[in-house]
């Protein structure tokens, strides 16, 4: 195992709850201050971190109860499979942008989906404007090639790559 990867795998739980964080932290970001709106599938893949990060802050209490450690090692594979869902969440919309497969039929351009609406978008549909929802399969943002559904798949798959090192790490630690 490396010696740089030991300290992070070492408290994996706390790990995962803060790459949960900070996944979650960077598109509300994007949201709130680059005003890239998500589409539904975008959605679903922030409801998979808030799993992610829920699961991984009750595995660190549950593994500091009494005789909670020996779920140490299920509590970093449960993360691994949480990670796991959220890169097959991510590989589907990158897949529905790219034009492979359509999206679901509640995003924009597959059919009529529900929208967030704030003050400004609420005040001109009063006023009888047409505000279209954000597609899934229009990729608002890119950097080297992928959208953010594609950086998400990369770092979903290293998270859960990380949580099978950690549930390994755990075994041997027995």
């Amino acid at each position: 195992m490396s010696g740089f990867l030991r300290p992070f795998l070492d408290r994996w739980r706390l790990c995962a709850l803060a790459a949960a964080a900070a996944m979650l932290a960077t598109a509300h970001a994007f949201e709130t201050f680059g005003g890239l709106p998500p589409c539904t599938l975008c959605l679903r893949q922030r409801e998979v971190y808030w799993w992610a990060g829920g699961v991984a802050l009750a595995a660190m209490l549950i593994v500091r109860a009494p005789g909670g450690r020996r779920l140490r090692e299920a509590s970093c594979w449960l993360l691994g499979l949480i990670f796991l869902i959220g890169a097959g969440v991510a590989v589907y919309h990158a897949g529905a942008e790219w034009k492979f497969w359509p999206g679901p039929t509640t995003c924009a351009s597959a059919g009529g989906g529900a929208m967030a609406v704030d003050a400004d978008a609420m005040s001109a549909l009063l006023q009888g404007a047409k505000i279209k929802p954000p597609a899934c399969d229009q990729a608002l943002w890119h950097f080297l090639g992928l959208s953010m559904a594609g950086w998400n798949v990369l770092v979903s798959l290293a998270l859960a790559g990380l949580s099978a090192a950690a549930a390994l790490r755990e075994r041997s630690a027995r």
